[in-house]
């Protein structure tokens, strides 16, 4: 499971983006009903499915959150994968099909000019509520990115935290489909052409599919198992060497088990030439060493075989290991 600073940051980053999504969803639904316009059926659709992705999101935080027990040593903490997939699916289904479906239905039907100024009002409340739950996602990503000396946009595509990428993804596609709308309806006020409200519900949908897209993508790598980045590779052997029982490393696998969370694999030389029960007494206590660690699921060391290369570390921060 994640630290659990970062799982409150994570919850909390949900919450507001539940709350926001919920209240906007409804402002543009109304909106939808009233006006009739397709890029506001568009975005109350999105808004929907955005709502009902935080609910998965929430239920992703509270599985991967369940400590190890005997049948699963590495904990619950590719569940946040499994839930974050069925978001960014019901972002594709309920939100870029539903909004694309829509503005094809709505091509050349000559849509009725519509009550322009709620579909401002409206578009502009949305904006402010979708910009609170951004900045809160943005933050911590920001955050995060600056203490590994990163972008934050890679950071965010990089993470193995997929909560905080869903939001961040979602609150900005929000923003983003705000913008399309919004100069879907101006310009069917401005020339009376509804085919530009529908044209606007199309690229909303397009948008939603991409997003989508890029998360069930970033999702199914870390289900089938993403490797460690070469930061954290490099701080883990660095942890390794730091043990006066390892003499040296030749061999060294982490894989993401969970959000921030890593299953370590690695073959050393021990110290001295001890007899066979010693030696996996010494193992054992430099496995049961590396999982004190927040970020180390579970550690499986093995002695290395006669001849074998070491592993040479760079400069890397211990603290790295997360």
């Amino acid at each position: 499971m994640a630290s659990g600073k970062q799982s409150k940051q994570s919850l909390l980053t949900v919450l507001v983006a539940l709350g926001a999504n919920i209240v906007v969803a409804l402002a543009k639904t109304v909106a939808a009903v009233i006006t009739g316009s397709a890029s506001m059926v568009a975005e109350a659709a999105h808004s929907w499915a955005d709502s009902g992705n935080e609910v998965f999101l929430l239920q992703a935080e509270r599985r991967a959150a369940r400590p190890s027990d005997e049948l699963h040593p590495s904990g619950y903490g590719r569940e946040a994968y499994v839930w974050s997939l069925f978001a960014a699916v019901g972002l594709f289904t309920a939100g870029a099909v539903v909004s694309i479906l829509h503005g094809l239905s709505q091509l050349g039907t000559g849509e009725p000019d519509s009550n322009y100024l709620i579909n401002y009002i409206v578009l502009a409340i949305a904006f402010v509520f979708e910009s609170v739950s951004f900045l809160q996602s943005f933050r911590q990503a920001r955050s995060k990115a600056a203490e590994r000396d990163t972008g934050t946009l890679e950071h965010v595509l990089s993470t193995s935290n997929p909560t905080l990428r869903a939001v961040f993804a979602e609150d900005a596609a929000a923003l983003i489909g705000l913008v399309i709308a919004f100069f879907g309806v101006l310009l069917h006020e401005l020339t009376g052409n509804a085919v530009y409200d529908a044209a606007g519900s199309i690229l909303v949908g397009i948008l939603l599919a991409v997003v989508a897209f890029v998360l069930i993508d970033r999702n199914r790598r870390f289900l089938l198992g993403e490797p460690a980045p070469d930061r954290v590779q490099q701080a883990a052997l660095a942890t390794l060497l730091q043990h006066p029982e390892v003499d040296r490393v030749t061999y060294l696998h982490l894989e993401y088990v969970g959000p921030e969370r890593v299953f370590l694999v690695a073959a050393v030389d021990l110290v001295g030439d001890d007899k066979e029960s010693d030696v996996a007494d010494d193992l054992y206590a430099v496995a049961e060493a590396l999982e004190r660690n927040e970020h180390v699921a579970e550690a499986v060391l093995t002695l290395s075989r006669r001849g074998a290369p070491s592993l040479v570390p760079r400069e890397a921060d211990t603290d790295e290991l997360r």
